[in-house]
């Protein structure tokens, strides 16, 4: 067995960055760019009003003085003339500064009649006004590689750029295997149970931004397996869900072989998720075969898959992102593997849930965190931090 770093390390050797394409920008959310880019213009590209009220001269600026009233200026609408002293322009929020103001009044300190205005008797210091470029200058970068937010949308939007290269979302085949399982809605036979760990790893997917495809469940026999690896397809990375193990029905990892697959690596010293195997297919997909208990297989979708998804969306090779709480509750000691303990972070405090066995997808459902125990962890009291992985 080897340890979760070096079952990271191989995984990320395997994981090779997709191809560019280009996507118009409102198709850009949650896509990884694969180039920077560079504003093209300025941002404001003038100094504009950050306020409704009155633009006029700097040296105007003293209370009570009264002012006559040459114009206006409205967002999409400069005035056109220029403001000297005695004078002022009625503007609007967004609008272009006029030439010769350096100030805007807010209209609350102003009182007018006619067209002529009278400054309040305290004004506020000011001078509301956007300088241009005060957002960012045209040229200004946009690093890459980097999952597109909705504000980083925003922001290329106003950069006025149009379209992005971004890198291929990985298409994933999801291979369910054995004869126990039927698929949900379907009534199961007595030896039957309902299968879920493939639909689990398919939202997983989709939330990283990947193109999820599930197989048709493969039986425990050669035949239904060279079947259903035949339905592979273009994807570039095939999750095969049970099958992994040493029993007489495992048979996953001999067809896989069969079928030209060359192995990086089988067993993890880890809980849940002992028999992980991965390796590359000979049509070129990375496969990473997962054990099929239910929480052992998300588990490892957790701490494998989504690092295997970044990589091939060109984003830095990196584990999982980790945190620390503090304990609310004393945890036994670990044994000889990682383990990956399904637990409830609330308050800055974590706590692990009492049952752990990989069955249990209720006591999954129910975590927002897996409590990461090194191999052979003495027992930690109340109040220890400790590291854990958000779900």
């Amino acid at each position: 067995m080897i340890s979760v770093a070096e079952a990271l390390d191989k995984l990320f050797a395997l994981a090779r960055p997709l191809e560019t394409e280009t996507v118009p920008l409102a198709q850009g959310h949650g896509r990884v760019l694969a180039a920077p880019l560079a504003a093209r213009l300025t941002q404001p590209p003038f100094s504009a009003s950050a306020m409704d009220g009155y633009a006029i001269c700097e040296e105007d600026a003293c209370p009570e003085i009264q002012l006559r009233v040459i114009g206006e200026a409205a967002a999409g609408h400069r005035f056109e003339g220029t403001v000297a002293r005695g004078n002022a322009v009625r503007i609007f929020t967004g609008a272009p500064i006029p030439a010769g103001a350096s100030r805007v009044i807010i209209q609350e300190d102003v009182v007018r009649d006619g067209d002529m205005i009278t400054l309040g008797d305290t004004l506020d210091k000011g001078p509301h006004i956007r300088p241009a470029g005060a957002d960012f200058a045209e040229g200004t970068p946009f690093h890459a590689p980097k999952r597109l937010t909705p504000a980083d949308i925003a922001l290329l939007a106003a950069m006025n750029l149009a379209e992005l290269p971004v890198i291929r979302r990985p298409r994933v085949a999801i291979m369910s295997t054995g004869d126990e399982l039927v698929m949900p809605g379907e009534t199961p036979g007595p030896d039957q149970i309902i299968v879920s760990n493939s639909f689990g790893l398919a939202a997983l997917l989709s939330d990283l931004g990947a193109e999820p495809r599930l197989l048709p469940i493969a039986r425990d026999n050669h035949d239904s397996l060279r079947t259903a690896f035949s339905l592979i397809e273009d994807a570039d990375l095939v999750l095969t869900i049970g099958g992994a193990s040493v029993g007489d029905h495992d048979l996953v990892g001999n067809v896989a072989a069969d079928l030209g697959m060359e192995r990086s690596f089988y067993k993890i010293a880890m809980r849940p998720g002992k028999p992980l195997m991965a390796g590359r297919l000979a049509t070129g997909a990375m496969m990473i075969g997962l054990p099929g208990n239910p929480v052992s297989a998300m588990v490892c979708g957790h701490v494998f898959v989504t690092p295997v998804i970044r990589a091939l969306q060109g984003l830095p090779p990196a584990p999982a992102t980790e945190a620390t709480a503090a304990l609310a509750a004393p945890v036994a000691a670990n044994g000889p593997r990682e383990h990956y303990m399904r637990a409830r972070i609330e308050n800055g405090q974590i706590t692990a849930f009492n049952r752990q066995d990989s069955a249990l997808l209720s006591v999954l459902a129910a975590a927002n965190g897996l409590l990461i125990r090194p191999p052979n962890d003495p027992a930690r009291e109340a109040g220890e931090t400790v590291r854990y992985i958000s779900l």
